[in-house]
């Protein structure tokens, strides 16, 4: 193995004396097991695949207006701060019967329930609790909206980043080619369930299915949304279960981590130490995750909403806007079958192209050229908008639709990357160091979800200085994608011979 500058001194520090608080053995597990705890993804990706593709639109129809709609997913990126770390660390230190990690994926996937109830059913219980029908703004279905969307967010936290990557690094051992595998896997089946997600959200007859979810204050949008959460918690609940029924995990001797504390402040003493101590190697590559997370979180908050509006040129609420949400959920779905092809394809990619450093600074100029590209698709849809006799317009020609289509599909190759790279690259380091996995996700989890707070406070406001569209938002994108994907080559160590 190659080593660098960086990796030298970390090796330097770990031979000193230390004590650990760990339960992995240098042994790895079956594969069928990270299969089973992978798997769990694909519960959890379906759920998020409707947030990203329904509820931007969903919030605009309960009266919340664009340039605010962006605020609402400040809880993702603030639950990420403080629940991830958290639940990695104490997750890291639990010493339950049940195993570390089980205890964190068991209650998340109950909090997926409860959350998944409140967004629901927003509309009916607002109106139950005295929303008028024909008011524009739904101030009580908002609320309740919110805190079943900060909930969610919550527990996806707690079940999915922290506990059950940690879960696969532990069933890793000490071994860098299965964690690698590992995190494959995971990015595979979370593919797998963006593209179950995507697919429930561009079909726009599922409420008859379950025709209860039809009220006088849910309409077909609102129905259908309802549906799909439905079979969400259903296969979310299938895929725990017989992950941690299947999986079993060695119990944490108590004593362990009672010696461990004497010389530990709890929990954010241990996130500064980790902080503090932090190699130069993992602070670019925290460094490059930021400006990754800048680049993408634009198009995952208003990729549907651009559809809709840029490309099908509809208006909130009305027939064609809704049509160009389930268009646009149809591209999220193709972006998420190239991702889960690219998944598997990606040990061998890096290894036929130079090394990981070329792959994932290819992807990042990739999404940097997809988003760029989005301007190009919409100047065709409104230079090419047509209009039906009674002046209304009319869904965009077969080649719009093409390209968007096309720059949905290419995003899901730097998709793959993103939810493999950094992964497999933090757990190899953190396994050298003999940290504690759950923590040292949560950190590297960090360097999303700031740069998310920043987009959500930001896009808003700043797409409305520019007459509202989602353009300028994407274009900053643009930019912080290219400027990762030079950081990557010029400045990111490498941590393989394979990596020139």
């Amino acid at each position: 193995m190659g080593t660098t500058m960086e990796e030298k001194s970390s090796m330097e520090v770990e031979q000193q004396p230390r004590k650990q608080v760990s339960s992995s053995s240098s042994s790895s597990a079956p594969i069928w097991k990270m299969v089973a705890v992978a798997s769990i993804a694909t519960g959890l990706q379906f759920g998020w695949a409707l947030q990203f593709s329904l509820l931007t639109p969903y919030v605009q129809l309960l009266g919340v207006p664009h340039k605010f709609a962006s605020f609402m997913w400040l809880c993702g990126p603030i639950s990420g701060i403080v629940v991830q770390p958290l639940a990695g660390h104490y997750s890291d230190n639990c010493t339950s019967l049940f195993g570390r990690r089980r205890p964190f994926i068991a209650s998340g996937a109950l909090l997926v329930i409860l959350a998944v109830f409140l967004i629901g059913f927003a509309a009916d219980i607002g109106h139950a609790a005295g929303d008028r029908l024909g008011k524009t703004t739904k101030p009580r279905a908002v609320t309740v909206f919110v805190i079943g969307f900060w909930t969610l967010d919550v527990a996806n936290n707690t079940l999915q980043q922290g506990p059950c990557r940690a879960l696969l690094a532990d069933l890793s051992g000490d071994s860098a080619e299965k964690m690698r595998v590992a995190n494959a896997l995971f990015s595979f089946f979370s593919a797998i369930g963006s593209v179950l997600g995507y697919a429930a959200g561009s079909y726009s007859s599922l409420h008859k299915i379950f025709p209860f979810t039809k009220t006088k204050a849910c309409d077909i949008y609102c129905a259908n949304l309802k549906s799909c959460f439905f079979i969400s918690i259903s296969l979310l609940l299938v895929l725990t279960a017989i992950a941690l029924i299947c999986v079993k995990e060695n119990v944490l001797e108590k004593d362990i981590i009672k010696e461990s504390k004497k010389t530990k402040v709890p929990f954010f003493g241990d996130l500064f130490l980790a902080l503090k101590d932090l190699p130069r190697a993992m602070w670019l590559l925290l460094l490059v995750c930021a400006l990754n997370s800048i680049a993408w979180f634009p198009f995952l908050l208003y990729d549907t909403d651009w559809m809709a509006k840029e490309v099908y040129g509809g208006k909130v609420g009305n027939i064609l806007y809704n049509k160009g949400v389930h268009a646009g959920a149809l591209g999220l779905m193709l972006n998420s079958i190239v991702a889960g092809v690219m998944s598997i394809v990606l040990e061998l990619m890096a290894r036929r192209l130079g090394g990981v450093k070329k792959l994932w600074a290819g992807s990042n100029l990739i999404l940097a050229t997809c988003l760029a590209m989005t301007v190009l698709v919409t100047k065709m849809a409104q230079r090419s908008r047509r209009y039906d006799p009674n002046g209304d317009i009319l869904p965009p020609p077969a080649g719009v639709k093409a390209g968007a289509f096309l720059v949905f599909s290419t995003l899901g190759i730097p998709l793959a990357a993103t939810l493999t790279i950094p992964y497999a690259l933090v757990s190899i380091f953190t396994n050298k160091a003999g940290a504690g996995q759950g923590l040292s996700v949560g950190i590297l989890n960090l360097s999303f979800v700031i740069p998310q707070m920043l987009v959500s406070f930001m896009s808003g406001p700043w797409d409305a200085l520019f007459g509202g569209g989602n353009l300028p938002a994407f274009l900053v994108g643009a930019v912080s994608a290219a400027t990762s994907g030079i950081l990557i080559i010029t400045l990111l160590p490498s941590h393989s011979p394979d990596d020139k």
